[in-house]
């Protein structure tokens, strides 16, 4: 049973969460403050963390860093701003996703259905050519450590979970980057330019661009 980590200072938010989620059946464990949802997430390592941002003490931004510092969940922030400031805020202290409240629970069950579907499954981490260290936050090529930057590490894992799958612009932007990233579509583009360079991979043999369709990361050996 997949598990879901709920953290927010209203009881009557994480009644609501665990209820439902757990109608749809999901392993749902809950905190009303920061520290203690942080130190639950280490023991019990849930695969999606559901953060609320205004909580006293330790807000849900620095919640955030923490959960994707010290472990492997992916993180939907929720909070009463809507602002596009507040949202780049939340996505900069690396959440994965970003909700505003009041919230559809229907639209919270597909951002936790698409968060699920990127999770790294390690079984399945070696890749031909490559290998993951989700602990280390770590991608080896032909054996050799690549220095990646956070955002250059979450798109060559997409890729390489991908792989030999031809991926489009709005898909990638929509892992990558979340669904509510209101910024140019061309950094797909400037990004894959800086991974090609790590990969030293001029003739583009290793991640193609298929024109009009997207990228691919071709592993076959």
């Amino acid at each position: 049973m997949t598990r879901i980590l709920a953290i927010d200072d209203e009881e009557s938010i994480t009644q609501f969460l665990k209820m439902g989620l757990e109608a749809e059946g999901y392993e749902v464990i809950t905190a009303s403050e920061g520290m203690t949802g942080i130190q639950l997430a280490e023991k019990w390592k849930p695969a999606v963390a559901i953060v609320d941002i205004m909580m006293p003490g330790m807000d849900g931004y620095e919640v955030c860093r923490s959960l994707k510092k010290y472990t492997n969940c992916q993180v939907i922030l929720l909070s009463a701003k809507g602002e596009v400031t507040d949202r780049v805020t939340g996505l900069n202290a690396g959440a994965d996703d970003y909700m505003v409240k009041p919230f559809s629970f229907e639209e919270l069950i597909a951002r936790v259905q698409a968060r699920l579907r990127n999770t790294p499954q390690y079984e399945e981490q070696p890749t031909g050519l490559f290998s993951i260290d989700d602990e280390q936050k770590q991608i080896t090529y032909q054996g050799e450590a690549l220095t990646l930057t956070r955002t250059e590490y979450k798109l060559l894992r997409y890729f390489i979970q991908h792989k030999n799958k031809v991926l489009s612009k709005e898909a990638i932007l929509n892992a990558v980057w979340g669904y509510d990233y209101y910024g140019n579509d061309n950094v797909v583009e400037a990004y894959i330019k800086t991974l090609r360079q790590k990969l030293q991979d001029p003739e583009h043999q290793v991640i193609q661009t298929l024109r009009g369709f997207g990228y691919k990361l071709d592993v076959t050996e």
